[in-house]
């Protein structure tokens, strides 16, 4: 039986991961070794330095390009390293259309590092996919986008922006880090890399750093291995082991984040106190009917006003059972101030462009009983 006909959480649990052929344990051993014997000159088993290949990190990126419905996987030591990865194909003169409100870490590494390097950016309202066709350029050598934002929410249509590239010979890399492969899977829709910071969803567990691409392009492969060996910026195997351990349970927590996340997102958006919800399954979200289209479901994450910065504060000193903190996706909810975390970086005059303001807090619903959460929200929104 090939994995193109088995089920999702089939090969989450198989794909990569089949029993140790020598010792039959059904967990991909932790393969703890820098280096490897060789069989004689240039002969090996199949690994003979970790920096290029490890078995572990074999088994993670197999397991993920399955999942993603992609030829091969390439793990890196966080989501940002993944990004680095991502833009080393890049010359002086090259040009990038990117989503105007990604990940601030990535912005700032964008317009902070990259750009020093003579690499050129374009940054636009990916949501109307006439603004990708506007900034396109004869220098234009990547579009990157991020759907659904962070942490707003805005949606992009990776088929529309797809086909532009395509049209161009432009490849598109999407981060898919909020929806993970079980709600979206952005190479089906005709993206030709997909990036996940692995910390988040895939890992589910808060304790395991790291960041992937995944492509079908044999070239895109050969780049992304090339800087793998070159750079060393890999995933380590422990890494790769904590990581492969969350992906065996990914479908369960996805849905279990999905339930939740619409409570608490009706719930939100029916309480006095909150001035806005913004997430993909509520009804008045303006891409709705895009979200139901290209996604499987609606997932955990939402961000919502509470009208000031001294609001927002309250809330997050308040709250019992949801923790304050940067991270996302892991089983326990976690909740985070935008404007000081994940977009500290960015202006406050960018911010506001954008439309993340001060009273913006950001929502990562765990898989605690839901009305444990909604009781936690309820008596922290007693302090506005």
């Amino acid at each position: 039986m090939t994995s193109t006909i088995r089920g999702f959480s089939t090969r989450a649990i198989h794909d990569g991961q089949e029993p140790d052929p020598r010792t039959g344990a059904v967990n991909i051993p932790l393969y703890l070794t820098s280096t490897f014997q060789l069989e004689g000159i240039d002969k090996h088993r199949g690994w003979e330095y970790s920096r290029v290949s490890n078995p572990t990190r074999d088994a993670l990126e197999a397991s993920i390009a399955s999942l993603e419905g992609g030829a091969t996987g390439h793990a890196f030591a966080s989501g940002m390293a993944a990004i680095a990865a991502l833009v080393t194909m890049l010359r002086v003169g090259d040009h990038i259309v990117c989503g105007d409100n990604l990940y601030g870490g990535t912005t700032r590494f964008f317009t902070q590092v990259v750009a020093h390097h003579g690499v050129e950016f374009s940054w636009v309202d990916t949501s109307n996919p006439e603004n990708v066709l506007r900034a396109i350029r004869p220098t234009t050598k990547l579009v990157h986008i991020e759907t659904p934002t962070n942490p707003l929410m805005v949606l992009t249509d990776i088929r529309a922006i797809a086909d532009i590239c395509k049209q161009h010979r432009i490849p598109l890399s999407a981060d898919n880090t909020f929806m993970s492969p079980y709600f979206q899977r952005p190479l089906e829709l005709g993206a030709d890399i997909v990036m996940h910071s692995t910390t988040k969803f895939l890992n589910g567990h808060s304790d395991g750093l790291g960041g992937i691409l995944v492509t079908s392009s044999p070239e895109l492969a050969d780049t992304f291995r090339f800087v793998q060996k070159c750079t060393g910026g890999i995933l380590s195997p422990f890494e790769s082991w904590l990581i492969l351990r969350g992906v065996k349970t990914l479908a369960v927590r996805m849905r279990q984040h999905d339930a939740n996340g619409r409570r608490v997102a009706e719930y939100l958006s029916k309480h006095p106190k909150i001035h806005r919800v913004d997430y993909p399954g509520l009804a008045s979200h303006p891409q709705h009917e895009l979200a139901k289209r290209q996604m499987h479901g609606f997932g955990s994450m939402m961000a919502f006003e509470t009208g000031s910065r001294e609001n927002a504060e309250k809330i997050l000193q308040r709250v019992q059972l949801c923790i304050n903190g940067e991270s996302l996706g892991g089983v326990e909810t976690l909740i985070s101030h935008s404007a000081t975390t994940t977009h500290a970086s960015i202006s406050a005059e960018e911010r506001k462009r954008i439309g993340i303001t001060e009273g913006t807090v950001r929502l990562s619903v765990g898989v605690e009983d839901v009305e444990d959460i909604i009781g936690d929200l309820d008596q922290a929104l007693e302090a506005i």
